[in-house]
Order: C-alpha cells, then structure tokens, then sequence
C-alpha cells in the first residue's frame, strides 16, 4: 500500500473512526481525525503511538497530560488508562498491533469503531 497521508485523510469522513491505510511486521497504521474526547480505556496487551499530523491534541493519564502538535508523537505503553482530546479537529496517524480495539478495553457505541476499515 502507498499513497500521501493528505489523500487518505480526505477519506475520512467521521471523527474516532481510524481507517487501515497499511501494515507491516503484525501492525496496522491507521489515519483517524479526532474532535472532542474520547473515552478514557487502556489496550492490555498492546502498545499504541500517536503522530499528529495537522492540528494539537492532547493525551490525558490519570498522572499528566501529554500537549501536542503536528509533528509530535507519543507512545502509549500497554496498560496505561488514557484519553485523546482534541478541541478542534485534529488529524493523527496511529500505529499499533493489528486487530486492537479503537477503544481497548471499553465498549462505547458512539465511540467503538469496525476493525479492519481500509482507506
């Protein structure tokens, strides 16, 4: 799979959805735009980074608050409860084990997307 990152944005057309845009070695990099806060959840079993591509977000931890912008990224180590927000619309590449849940270990209808969504 191949293609520029702006492309595969302009396919998303909901907030909390990550798309698949390719995988490699057992992982998936996803493209997902965010816009408010998510549910706070924890992935047991699977490490998490978030880029920021365009716009500021923010990873809340129950002990700090991680600021972020386009350019910027953390990793999120398995097990540790967090919750991305962002006030405004932001765009954000994922990168994590291929098959985890969006929202680990929560069931949220409004915020649990579909596995596997390519774009």
């Amino acid at each position: 799979m191949n293609g520029a990152l702006d492309e595969k944005f302009s396919r998303v057309t909901e907030h909390w959805r990550p798309r698949v845009i390719a995988e490699l070695n057992g992982q998936e990099v996803k493209v997902v735009k965010l816009r408010g806060e998510f549910p706070w959840h924890h992935h047991a079993e699977a490490d998490e980074m978030f880029l920021v591509w365009k716009g500021e977000m923010r990873l809340e931890f129950r002990d700090r608050v991680v600021e972020m912008k386009a350019g910027d990224f953390c990793v999120v180590p398995r097990g540790v409860e967090h919750r991305p927000v962002a006030v405004e619309e932001a765009e954000v590449v994922l990168f994590e084990p291929a098959g985890v849940r969006n929202t680990g270990n929560v069931v949220d209808e409004k915020f649990t997307a579909p596995g596997g969504v390519r774009g």
